[in-house]
């Protein structure tokens, strides 16, 4: 079982998961400083100077619904998913077109079944004539 296990997480693609993790995660954090560094003290100030991180709905002295939090985390997942976009679509376009099969340079012939090339209008082997 153990050999098992080291054969799984020798994979490439586990490593490769387990880099994208840790990227990931660094990233969300310079996402979440974007966010609550550089974007919302400009939304607050032309909002006049509100700080959604400190709204809240208090049902009581204890107990409070922090909708503003919630604000700031959606306004972060559509700058996260913005930007993964533009790297995608960046990548795609990096990608290098794939190209189009090739048209087959030779045919069989109906009479010997050699191949022969796709203009010959004669078969070299067995000399019958060929259809274009």
């Amino acid at each position: 079982m153990l050999k098992e296990f080291k054969e799984f997480a020798m994979r490439g693609s586990v490593l490769d998961m387990a880099v994208g993790i840790i990227i990931g995660a660094a990233f969300g954090t310079i996402v979440t400083s974007l966010v609550a560094d550089i974007i919302m003290p400009p939304i607050g100030m032309l909002l006049g100077q509100v700080d959604f991180s400190s709204l809240a709905i208090h049902l009581s002295d204890t107990v409070a619904i922090g909708y503003g939090k919630f604000i700031n985390s959606v306004i972060s997942f559509l700058i996260v998913a913005f930007c993964l976009f533009l790297i995608i679509r960046g990548m795609n376009r990096m990608k290098k077109a794939e190209a189009a099969p090739a048209e087959p340079a030779t045919k069989d012939c109906p009479f010997c079944a050699m191949a022969v090339p796709i203009k010959a209008v004669r078969c070299p082997h067995c000399t019958s004539e060929l259809k274009k």
